[in-house]
């Protein structure tokens, strides 16, 4: 049963904890030189520390010491925790090679496999549920290093990251209150207090970066509560349900895989042409651009809480809902409609009045 006063409890400390120790994260990441400086691909203009996810973790934990929860796997998620913590670290400080990062992703998700916490089936709608047999621990460990990559990606303006995963776990959280999933709610909670306390400090104009220590250990911690509450959930379509709740992070990525070999690029080379830079280049300003995609992971996640308690109508119109706002998408980024992307002159047509509109009210 839910205990709903020590959630609250929990939620303060992870808050507060995560918010103070911000302060002295970013005199460590100065004095040990884990800083971001600005080049041709980047916004800021100055240095800024990163290391930043140091204070997100040690919130969590701070919430997780009050709740004490207990679950059989929660041994292991906090091994692997602690791996992609270090691994973040170093490459907030020492910029390591991407095979490296990946080599302390699959270490992580070594962990949650051997534990027995695997993807082991998916409902469909007409097979019912379908057992994934022996390619299940191969599902989970793309799926784990997966969403960390994804969340990590998507890190690329202050705050972005924080408040895309924020509003995907609270969806998760909904969805673990309706189905009273203790151990999914309890991670939730703890895991929203520790962003919100850092958000203060992340958002623009931006006084330190989560850097890859935050990305990545919210990458997999999301990854991990969607194995123990979303992929449980036997509704039709629920393999659908952690996808759209994710949905801006996972085709944010896709869609720069998919750009790059259309391009003949590395496709683990980093560019400047993902959606939060499609939307700059459109006009609006790094503030708004935050906030739009806020409003997209949140429109997702509410379509997603619908979704999961959906009958088969319901969810046939959601369907076409996401399918349309995926289409939007993937115009914001450049990859439909033959490059044209119709939404962005769209969007700098209604810029470019904005901008003439408040000059024609300041001759008045």
């Amino acid at each position: 049963m839910l205990n709903y006063v020590d959630l609250i409890i929990a939620f303060s400390i992870a808050v507060i904890t995560s918010f103070l120790l911000t302060y002295p994260v970013k005199k460590l990441a100065f004095l040990i030189g884990a800083v971001d400086f600005p080049n041709y691909r980047k916004i800021h203009t100055k240095v800024t520390p990163r290391l930043g996810g140091l204070a997100i973790f040690l919130g969590t934990v701070a919430g997780l010491l009050y709740l004490q929860p207990y679950h059989p796997h929660l041994p292991e998620i906090a091994a692997g925790a602690v791996v992609i913590i270090i691994t973040g670290a170093l490459d907030d400080r020492f910029s390591i090679q991407p095979m490296v990062k990946l080599t302390g992703q699959l270490i992580a998700a070594s962990f949650l496999v051997s534990s027995g916490l695997i993807i082991e089936k998916l409902t469909l709608p007409l097979f019912g549920t379908v057992e994934l047999g022996f390619i299940s621990v191969m599902i989970t460990v793309l799926w784990v290093v997966g969403i960390t990559n994804a969340i990590n990606l998507i890190d690329g303006l202050d705050g972005l990251a924080t408040g895309v995963t924020s509003i995907a776990l609270i969806s998760i959280c909904i969805m673990a209150f309706i189905d009273m999933q203790i151990i999914v709610a309890y991670l939730c909670i703890v895991l929203i207090g520790s962003n919100l306390g850092f958000l203060y400090h992340n958002f623009y104009p931006a006084k330190i970066y989560m850097g890859d220590t935050g990305s990545n250990f919210l990458g997999y911690m999301i990854a991990v509560v969607s194995m123990l509450g979303l992929f449980k959930n036997v509704a039709l379509f629920s393999f659908i349900i952690p996808i759209i709740v994710l949905a801006v992070p996972i085709f944010d990525t896709l869609f720069a895989i998919a750009r790059r070999a259309y391009n003949k690029e590395n496709i683990m080379m980093p560019d400047n042409k993902h959606i939060h830079y499609q939307l700059l280049q459109a006009g609006y300003s790094h503030r708004k651009t935050v906030l739009i995609i806020y409003g997209f992971s949140a429109l997702f996640g509410t379509l997603a809480i619908l979704f999961s308690n959906a009958s088969i109508t319901v969810s046939f119109i959601i369907t076409i809902i996401v399918l349309i706002l995926l289409h939007l998408f993937a115009e914001m980024a450049g990859i439909v409609m033959g490059g044209k992307r119709p939404v962005l002159r769209m969007l700098r047509l209604i810029v470019t009045r904005q901008i003439r509109q408040k000059g024609e009210d300041k001759t008045k």
